[in-house]
């Protein structure tokens, strides 16, 4: 069933009370919902794997994350996340207006032109570009061919059952990027770390993408969540179980110790429970269990990070 589009200005899946409604310049409110300010787990989600990816070398190399490459990688994963978006939606602009969740918008609500969403997608991948310069050039060189992923990714929803998949290669990038960073190739272990987690972004993507099952049905929009159908939680069980196996050799060849195998078996037992408890019926639930994704990659770059740490003090 359809419901009436919300009031001008307002966004049914944006954050209810959020500082963009309530202290941002009505002008740029349109431009934060474009870049999603108002919904921090997309940043954590790409943040997250350049995190783990920094803290995996810090163990091979025997020293803790780089501040700097955190700090690095945060404003970037911001800036990354907000030019995502909004490529996103000015690929989406005519789809998400058939979708319940998505008809407020700012591009289809009619909030935002196209070429001033444009302008904006340029300022903010500008933004990502000089965070990429401060790292080697190896590491300049992988970024940048991060944006092929990211490139054909909106339109994979129109042609291939598991457009998630394609999500995956894009949002894991930074999986290579930590590694990257400090030994200026990429080896064994930030491969399987890739793996790993392009397995966990199908996973929690399926479960975001329950919340508009009948809505893409309708609007012709294919889904992972759609092709699972009655298997959804055993399908996502697969993908978050090929995750946590894909870690280990991850951490074997990079030499983790205990910490680090204790951040991986509490991020796995979190996935777990997502599992336990997704419904294929219930969205509102299925949305706390994808932004609780955020808590569990916390928990595995604490214990990646505490690894690295010891192994530096030691």
């Amino acid at each position: 069933m359809r419901s009436h589009p919300e009031p001008a200005g307002r966004v049914a899946d944006a954050v209810a009370g959020h500082w963009v409604d309530r202290l941002a310049p009505p002008r740029a409110r349109p431009y934060l919902r474009l870049a999603r300010i108002e919904r921090p787990v997309g940043w954590w989600l790409l943040l997250l794997p350049c995190w783990w990816s920094a803290a995996l070398a810090g163990i091979a190399a025997g020293d803790p994350p780089d501040p700097l490459h955190l700090v690095l990688f945060l404003i970037g994963a911001v800036a990354m996340r907000g030019a995502g978006s909004t490529y996103n939606d000015i690929a989406d602009r005519d789809l998400d207006a058939q979708v319940e969740r998505t008809r407020s918008r700012p591009l289809p609500s009619g909030q935002v032109s196209t070429k001033a969403a444009a302008a904006f997608l340029v300022a903010q991948a500008l933004v990502g570009f000089c965070v990429l310069l401060q790292f080697n050039g190896t590491a300049i060189l992988v970024g940048m061919l991060s944006l092929a992923p990211v490139a054909i990714y909106p339109f994979m929803k129109r042609v291939m059952p598991l457009p998630q998949g394609v999500l995956g290669l894009a949002f894991a990038w930074g999986a290579l990027m930590g590694w990257v960073a400090v030994f200026g190739r990429i080896d064994p272990p930030a491969l399987w770390l890739y793996a790993a987690t392009v397995a966990w972004i199908v996973g929690y993507d399926t479960i975001y993408a329950v919340q508009d099952i009948e809505d893409d049905e309708i609007a012709g929009i294919k889904s992972s969540a759609r092709l699972f159908g009655a298997r959804l939680k055993p399908l996502v069980g697969l993908c978050y179980g090929l995750a946590a196996a894909l870690m280990v050799p991850a951490l074997l060849a990079a030499g983790a110790g205990p910490l680090g195998w204790l951040g991986l078996a509490l991020f796995s037992a979190h996935l777990g429970q997502q599992v336990l408890r997704l419904s294929p019926r219930d969205g509102r639930l299925a949305l706390t269990l994808f932004r609780s994704n955020r808590d569990a990659g916390l928990i595995l770059f604490a214990g990646l990070a505490a690894d690295a740490l010891w192994r530096a003090l030691g």
